[in-house]
């Protein structure tokens, strides 16, 4: 198979940044700040950030970017992916019976990007906090496709844009399976007066600990549908790996999936063939960073703002700066993984 791919950027500040942040110890109280604030990492407050990110704006030329919504397949015929590694978050949706990612690309490309498969109703709510964000997707069925041409999403499917977009198919998978498209050439499609997102969640500097919510973990344990999600904390590279069906994740390049960040959304869905999240409301959170993890609360009353991240006292939870996965879960489909215990000894709920 061929796992060549192109990088567009580089994440070698924002790997320096995390380890940074993450020799700070110790635990504080909760933290107040607001998700609307800038970000700032171990740098002056001044310096630019990665709105996606909450790290120093490497390339000044992605300042102002729109964010990218790249629907990418989960099915096992679809692995590897291209450009997991590139994105700055991964949503993981629950669809028929198995799961689907919606990669979020704004400091960083990825050329190709994919496999790319269909959108869901469900996108509509949980990405309009991303400021109209481009939507790259192979097409859908056409109530879906009537959907999303009404919302604010940029419709960059494969039946309107193709080779604008540099949409082609790879003989390294079967269809339908093996979509691929760039994203160099999508960022060109983006409609006059796009811009950049805002921020999505709320980022420790070098002076935040954990906060005194937070409890030590190694790991976590989440059932998706059709998918069994496990994540092993590394305290040496301050990352969570990915795990699925008992298999390490790696992009097309053989680089494991791992991230600094990754947030489990309690969330009810649809009781349908096609299930459909209601990311609108609030429900249980799990937030886990830098080697522990916040049990607490997501809220979220309006789709063109982001989900708000509170802890059990009450303090908005900060995250590392760097990528973040986000687990679309349904309710009591989680375990926690704490110290003394192995990944064996807990069982998928």
């Amino acid at each position: 198979m061929n796992r060549r791919i192109t990088v567009l950027g580089s994440r070698s500040l924002v790997i320096a940044a995390v380890v940074a942040l993450s020799a700070c110890g110790g635990s504080s109280g909760s933290s107040t700040a607001s998700t609307d604030s800038v970000p700032t990492t171990d740098v002056a407050s001044d310096v630019p950030v990665n709105p996606l990110l909450g790290t120093p704006l490497e390339d000044p030329t992605t300042a102002t970017r729109p964010a990218m919504v790249v629907k990418i397949d989960n099915h096992p015929g679809a692995r590897p992916q291209a450009g997991i590694n590139q994105a700055d978050i991964i949503f993981e949706e629950n669809v028929e019976k198995l799961t689907r990612y919606a990669a979020v690309f704004q400091s960083l490309g990825s050329d190709p990007v994919g496999p790319i498969r269909s959108g869901r109703f469900q996108d509509i709510n949980l990405l309009g906090s991303l400021n109209k964000p481009l939507f790259v997707w192979s097409g859908g069925n056409s109530k879906v496709s009537a959907a999303i041409a009404k919302s604010d999403l940029t419709d960059l499917s494969y039946l309107k844009v193709n080779t604008d977009g540099g949409f082609k198919r790879s003989e390294d998978y079967k269809a339908p399976h093996n979509l691929f498209a760039e994203t160099t050439k999508l960022w060109t499609l983006a409609p006059a007066g796009s811009s950049a997102p805002s921020t999505q969640f709320a980022y420790r500097t070098v002076s935040d600990a954990n906060a005194s919510t937070s409890k030590e973990a190694i790991g976590l344990k989440v059932s998706m549908d059709g998918v069994k999600a496990q994540w092993d904390w590394d305290a040496t590279t301050k990352e969570w790996a990915r795990t699925q069906d008992g298999t390490p994740v790696v992009d097309t390049a053989d680089v494991a999936l791992s991230v600094p960040n990754v947030i489990v959304l309690e969330v009810e869905y649809t009781n349908s063939y096609s299930p459909i999240s209601k990311t609108l409301g609030s429900g249980k959170a799990y937030v886990f960073t830098n080697g522990v993890m916040y049990e607490g609360t997501w809220t979220r009353t309006d789709r063109l703002k982001p989900f708000e991240l509170k802890d059990s006292a009450g303090g908005v939870i900060k995250l590392t700066p760097g990528q973040t996965f986000v687990e679309v879960a349904r309710a009591g489909k989680t375990a926690v993984v704490a110290p003394g215990m192995t990944q064996d000894e807990v069982k998928f709920p």
